[in-house]
């Protein structure tokens, strides 16, 4: 009952991050393009009367037509909207899953127990858990430390770029020698997503409110507060696309169980943003289509980079493995998970209904079972130890 439940929280949690997460990435590459697609105003009483910019649109049987004031309003409604709660909701709940799947079982989901690090190898399962709690907050503070000192005033933002740039291959590299795979996705992803939900809630609201306050009180805001609220949602805006890409990177073992997977995964980054640029761009009335060419170049190197060799697997092996050798295997390496009922504490049911139970359900799964083997995507961070040579039996099998 007790795995039911942290089963059905994890299915409620995943509904819910994935509601918020849409909701908050929807608004924002929404008030981007709002931002970027604003015109100077073509009538005089709106320009007199404070009016940035405005863009008319077509929605929903209807018309827009959305104004942006560089200086306060003649009046300032009380009921003005604001947009935080879902970037809240995305991390919190985002947060609430990473407990539940990852830190209550650090010793399988965490330790990357063949990381070239010994000490990386040999970490038990909390202070798996402590590295992943300080790998993130370590990740905002050197993000925001590199803000703060870079460009403060927002005049140096061409060289922080680039100096994020860099952290995140940083990231990236250390992830991949600290955690296992899939984690390792995973937390570099997360370290964008936090800076990304610290920066509104330390940066874009505060700054917002003390705009308001000032605006209200009948006083000038501190220009720099909008230049910095600026600056941090045009980060978050080119952390979305590779965020949403190495959270959904779980499903696909053979980005993050290559050997250069750290390369791969800043491929994609820097792929995800290059994309995002040529949107933001086209919003601001530029079509550059170098931006998606070199992204879609970045991809297709991330394919090359992550091919499996030509003919590797089972030169080794003479003769195919016999139904014995086979079946001690998926006993040895799988069926602790893989059951109609399940040995390990952290599945009620088998993973994706794969029960190897018999030679007939493990005949029916040959092919998947030779797939997810020859990737090194199973056994689950590897943790039965099974060998390259048990690899190579599996991959040798025919029937």
């Amino acid at each position: 009952m007790q795995t039911y439940l942290i089963d059905f929280a994890n299915l409620l949690l995943r509904w819910l991050h994935v509601i918020a997460a849409i909701a908050w990435i929807g608004e924002s590459i929404y008030f981007v393009m709002l931002d970027n697609g604003l015109r100077t105003p073509k009538a005089a009483e709106d320009r007199e009367k404070g009016v940035f910019g405005e863009m008319w649109a077509v929605h929903g049987g209807g018309f827009y037509h959305n104004q942006k004031y560089a200086t306060a309003p003649a009046k300032l409604p009380n009921d003005l909207h604001w947009s935080f709660w879902k970037a809240y909701t995305t991390w919190l709940s985002g947060f609430a899953l990473f407990v539940i799947l990852y830190m209550a079982n650090p010793g399988f989901y965490l330790v990357n127990p063949n990381s070239s690090w010994a000490w990386a190898a040999s970490m038990t399962g909390w202070q798996a858990n402590l590295l992943a709690l300080a790998f993130l907050l370590g990740g905002w503070v050197v993000y925001n430390e590199l803000c703060k000192r870079i460009s403060p005033n927002m005049d140096r933002d061409g060289l922080l770029s680039v100096a994020v740039a860099v952290m995140m291959i940083v990231v990236a590299y250390l992830s991949t020698q600290m955690f296992a795979g899939r984690a390792a996705f995973l937390l570099t992803g997360a370290v964008m997503a936090t800076a990304m939900s610290a920066n509104v809630f330390f940066w874009i609201i505060p700054g917002q409110r003390r705009m308001v306050k000032a605006m209200k009180a009948g006083e000038t805001p501190n220009p720099l507060d909008g230049k910095r609220g600026k600056q941090r949602s045009v980060h978050n805006t080119y952390f979305t696309l590779p965020v949403v890409l190495l959270m959904v990177s779980n499903h696909y073992s053979f980005i993050y169980s290559h050997e250069l997977s750290w390369v791969v995964m800043v491929l994609f980054i820097f792929a995800g943003a290059l994309i995002r640029q040529f949107f933001v761009l086209m919003h601001a009335g530029k079509t550059q289509p170098a931006y998606p060419a070199v992204g879609i170049g970045l991809i297709l190197l991330a394919f090359w980079v992550a091919a499996p060799s030509p003919g590797a697997g089972n030169a080794s092996i003479s003769g195919a493995p016999s139904q014995a050798q086979i079946s001690g295997l998926i006993d040895q390496h799988c069926t602790q998970c893989h059951a109609r009922q399940p040995e390990h504490a952290g599945f009620s049911a088998p993973p994706a209904g794969y029960a190897f139970d018999s030679w007939e359900d493990i005949l029916g799964h040959q092919t998947q079972i030779q797939q997810v083997v020859a990737s090194r995507y199973m056994p689950l961070g590897n943790i039965t130890n099974m060998s390259d040579d048990e690899r190579d039996i599996i991959a040798a099998w025919e029937e």
